[in-house]
């Protein structure tokens, strides 16, 4: 059985995704820090057929926790073939004179070293794919260096998205010679705990669109930067 690996599972875009991925039919490994705290991912898990929605416990600041994962995986015998690195945080706050030194490395951490790390350890996993495998990097449109000085939040938020998509530009060549796809997706300006309830979209519209524009994606489409609808953003 092929699975979609969503990271971020328990709440907003993350959770969405998997609810429509176990509607249609697909088959999910859903991570997320607190698994026992997930109650909607328990809900899921309840409803649906135990070889079709897999938890796994993974804070994407803790390297062990993403090492594991390979070996996780072998062991219940789950082929991998989209994975979609949605997990990260933002400090809404935040604004010139009160930016920390932790604060920024909290963000970095989850946004960007998480999701380059989460490459790295499922390579050689996606790589044994034969079903056109894909990495998905829900990444933003504040991570535009070309858009930046008209986009005014979360300058921490930000660097961490430019730095994520930066890691894509670079990794593109090596994966595409495994057979492995890599893109950058902006969700657009979603009705999530990030985006605020002022966003011009709901998290179902925003992943409806999204799917649509994933399960279309090919290994020539590879190191391209795109919305939820499928149009390219300026790096």
């Amino acid at each position: 059985m092929a699975y979609y690996l969503i990271t971020g599972a328990n709440r907003g875009i993350g959770l969405e995704l998997t609810k429509q991925l176990i509607k249609r039919g697909d088959c999910v490994v859903a991570c997320c820090r607190n698994p026992e705290q997930a109650k909607n991912l328990e809900k899921i898990a309840l409803q649906t057929n135990t070889d079709r929605f897999i938890f796994y416990k993974l804070d994407m600041t803790r390297e062990r926790d993403i090492t594991a994962l390979p070996h996780f995986l072998k062991q219940k015998a789950i082929t991998v073939v989209t994975v979609i690195l949605n997990a990260g945080i933002a400090e809404p706050t935040e604004q010139l004179g009160n930016i920390t030194q932790q604060q920024m490395l909290n963000v970095l951490n989850t946004n960007t070293v998480g999701p380059i790390l989460m490459i790295q350890a499922l390579t050689e996993h996606l790589a044994q794919s034969k079903q056109n495998p894909k990495i998905v990097c829900i990444s933003s449109d504040l991570g535009s260096i070309s858009l930046a000085a008209g986009l005014i939040f979360g300058l921490t938020y930000s660097i961490s998205k430019a730095a994520l998509n930066m890691g894509i530009k670079k990794l593109t060549s090596a994966l595409a010679s495994r057979g492995i796809s890599i893109n950058a997706i902006h969700p657009g300006w979603v009705q999530t705990d990030l985006g605020g309830q002022n966003a011009t979209l709901t998290v179902k519209q925003s992943v409806v669109a999204m799917l649509h524009v994933i399960d279309n994606l090919k290994l020539e489409h590879s190191g391209s930067f795109i919305d939820y609808m499928d149009k390219e953003i300026p790096w």
